[in-house]
């Protein structure tokens, strides 16, 4: 496995599908190893939910959407939310991503929580945000909170990523 540079990334932007659309402005968000995903929304987390083996008893927990302020801001107190990206990622069959919080988050008081972005995937993704700061924390709408790493896979797989959440939160 390879990690890609921001050369090999500009070249999958430019391909069709695009490696991301929907960006806020892409030359800021291509970094040198890597692509930030923005923030589009955040909702509270509610209630239990439930994991099994073959997902037919899975739950997803209820939550509210937050507003943020007339100025773009939203206050966050200590406690988990679920963040929504701006952008769609579609991921080719030779690659996979993992996604790291940017480090003024880490700095802050905060993180995200991600799973690992399978080859295959096209979606508006979802993760987890943790606030630990007692203090709370701040966010702006279309803030740079995350970093996708991109990694080439030892061969292209032969069936990308075909569960529920393929094409997630496009419409």
């Amino acid at each position: 496995m390879t990690l890609l540079s921001s050369t090999e990334l500009r070249k999958l932007i430019k391909a069709k599908p695009s490696l991301l659309e929907n960006a806020v402005d892409i030359e800021t968000q291509i970094q040198p190893n890597g692509l930030e995903l923005t923030l589009k929304e955040i909702k509270t987390i509610e209630g239990s939910g439930a994991v099994d083996f073959d997902n037919s008893e899975r739950k997803l927990p209820d939550g509210k959407t937050l507003e943020f302020g007339s100025d773009g801001w939203i206050y966050l107190s200590k406690g988990i939310y679920k963040v929504l990206f701006n952008e769609i990622v579609n991921i080719p069959m030779n690659l996979a991503a993992i996604a790291k919080p940017r480090s003024t988050l880490i700095r802050c008081g905060a993180t995200l929580e991600t799973a690992v972005w399978d080859a295959g995937y096209r979606g508006r993704s979802e993760s987890m945000l943790v606030v630990y700061n007692s203090a709370g924390f701040k966010l702006k709408k279309d803030a740079r909170i995350m970093q996708l790493l991109f990694y080439t896979l030892d061969a292209k797989v032969e069936e990308g990523y075909s569960g529920i959440y393929q094409n997630e939160n496009t419409e």
